[in-house]
């Protein structure tokens, strides 16, 4: 069992990465309709099917890379894992902000949805650094984040898109 000052301070990082990652994907909804029609030109409903093949490619390289991402973490470590993840996230931030085609557009989703598989080692790292008297509100930061984010990232990008 890890020491509670090092297992806060480890749960305050992985909050932090998470409800970041959150924001990150949140913001991206209140202007892609409009990104979209801008990066390919098509009709507001060419926008939206375009928009939901990036919601599919991010989903399913999750579903693909989620396994993978947590035989890594066991076999590496946690921390490495979460710090490669944290990387392609900011790489992926980078392509989605510079993006001038659809095409670089959707690799930026793909690195998305990679980065995004290490929901598993987060949730791993909490079951690790948890004993039986905080497991459940530990788990429930990971909550938290998903909310808080959810709620903070599209009100962002609606005030940054403007």
């Amino acid at each position: 069992m890890i020491d509670p000052k090092t297992a806060r301070r480890g749960l305050a990082l992985v909050f932090t990465t998470l409800l970041l990652d959150i924001i990150g994907f949140g913001m991206i909804m209140p202007v892609l309709p409009a990104y979209l029609r801008e990066l390919t030109g098509v009709s507001i409903s060419g926008a939206a099917i375009e928009g939901g093949w990036l919601f599919f490619v991010y989903a399913a390289m999750q579903f693909v890379f989620a396994p993978i991402m947590g035989g890594l973490s066991d076999r590496f470590g946690r921390r490495p894992i979460l710090l490669a993840s944290v990387l392609t996230f900011s790489i992926d931030n980078l392509i989605c902000a510079v993006a001038w085609s659809y095409p670089m557009l959707f690799i930026g989703r793909v690195l998305a949805g990679i980065s995004g598989a290490s929901y598993s080692t987060t949730s791993a790292f909490i079951a690790d650094i948890s004993n039986d008297e905080n497991r459940a509100k530990n788990f429930g930061l990971l909550g938290i984040a998903f909310g808080v984010g959810f709620v903070i990232g599209p009100v962002l990008g609606g005030l940054l898109g403007t």
